[in-house]
């Protein structure tokens, strides 16, 4: 496990960037709307394809969501701060 330790944690970053983008775009729509949802569900399948290509199994799925989850709540917040600083412009 020693020696995957590097690329579960490089897996669990890709997560965190593929998933800040959709965290941003996500931001402006109406919360619950079909385009959210889709946004929060687009890089799933991208994630799991990353999981399986470096032979992780099962196990690994609670840290990629959590990774996921960090991502689409930072560009979330990104999104907020850039709205905030345009206000007061």
């Amino acid at each position: 496990m020693q020696a995957s330790l590097p690329l579960l944690s490089g897996l669990v970053l890709l997560a965190f960037i593929i998933s800040v983008p959709c965290g941003y775009i996500r931001n402006n729509y109406r919360r619950f709307s079909f385009m959210w949802f889709f946004l929060i569900h687009l890089p799933i399948p991208f994630i799991v394809l990353l999981r399986i290509s470096a032979g992780f199994g099962w196990q690994v799925i609670p840290l990629t969501i959590t990774g996921s989850i960090a991502g689409q709540i930072a560009g979330s917040r990104f999104s907020r701060r850039r709205k905030q600083h345009a206000k007061t412009r």
